[in-house]
């Protein structure tokens, strides 16, 4: 029965179950991985060939990919596709996860992240992170974006001072908290908290930012203060962000990556992904046709 319906809503809306089992593969390397003609800045991070395996599954299948320096980037796919387990590849968080492979290049700044002597420390300094729940430590507001300048050896009171408010002003909270700096973060609403994760990742200094869906647990105000946040943001750094709100992603991204089932069926600029795809997989996801 259920096959059946399965079948009829496939007819229904022109896939067939070949596509979506065995979804196309764009060629996104291009050499050094330059995304438009006239474009010869090296991309901030670019991936060649990347898999990832987990035990036996086979998570992200040879995933080519540039992310543009200064720019908003974003993973759009369904639930499962390995949208944020290919963000995590970006800093090696995966390296946490027991019985996991991976082969192929992750490059930042044209150094491959993933070769033998890499300071993973001083790379999730330089390729920050922000998870999907508001995670603040049960500290004052102050204390957690000083935390990570103390961890790096900033010890001067007037240096940390100068980093809390300036992270603070980076993330939009510094005139909503400024009276409230030795107050525990954890009074301050769902919207802020999210603020005060960005404002202490800024406060290490990093050059990109990634998001793993930021707003799923937010009100729509809240989430809009964040994704004017995240527009104001790649003026001085790049940001990676991982969404399953479509809207958003055409709203704040100036590049998308549609992933399914693993692979990054087409990657490039927001507003040809979203009006002129190439692939019919990536049309049939973003009209609602199946996801």
């Amino acid at each position: 029965m259920v096959i059946a319906m399965t079948l009829a809503i496939l007819e229904q809306t022109g896939l067939d179950i070949q596509t979506l089992e065995n979804p196309p593969v764009r060629d996104t390397c291009g050499g050094e991985g330059t995304l438009h003609p006239g474009d010869t800045s090296f991309p901030v991070i670019h991936t060649e060939n990347l898999n990832l395996w987990f035990g036996e599954a086979h998570i992200l299948q040879n995933i080519c990919m540039a992310i543009r320096r200064n720019k908003v980037t974003a993973l759009i796919g369904p639930s499962g596709c390995g949208k944020s387990t290919l963000l995590r590849c970006f800093n090696r968080m995966n390296d946490l996860i027991d019985h996991r492979k991976i082969t192929g290049e992750v490059r930042y700044d044209q150094e491959n992240i993933y070769a033998p002597g890499t300071d993973v420390v001083l790379l999730r300094k330089k390729i920050g992170m922000v998870f999907q729940k508001p995670n603040p430590f049960p500290k004052t507001v102050y204390e957690n974006v000083a935390y990570g300048p103390r961890v790096h050896g900033i010890k001067e009171k007037k240096e940390l001072d100068r980093i809390v408010e300036k992270s603070l002003k980076d993330a939009a909270l510094w005139e909503e908290v400024r009276d409230r700096l030795h107050q525990s973060a954890m009074g301050l609403s769902g919207g802020q908290q999210q603020r005060l994760c960005i404002a202490r990742t800024l406060a290490v200094g990093p050059e990109v930012i990634l998001m793993d869906e930021p707003c799923s647990a937010l009100d729509p105000i809240a989430t809009a203060k964040i994704e004017n946040l995240i527009d104001g943001l790649k003026q001085h750094y790049t940001v990676i962000i991982v969404t399953h709100n479509m809207q958003q992603a055409a709203r704040v991204s100036d590049d998308t990556g549609f992933m399914y089932l693993g692979k990054l069926v087409e990657f490039g600029p927001t507003k040809q992904i979203f009006e002129h795809p190439e692939e019919d997989l990536t049309e049939n996801y973003i009209t609602g046709r199946f996801g």
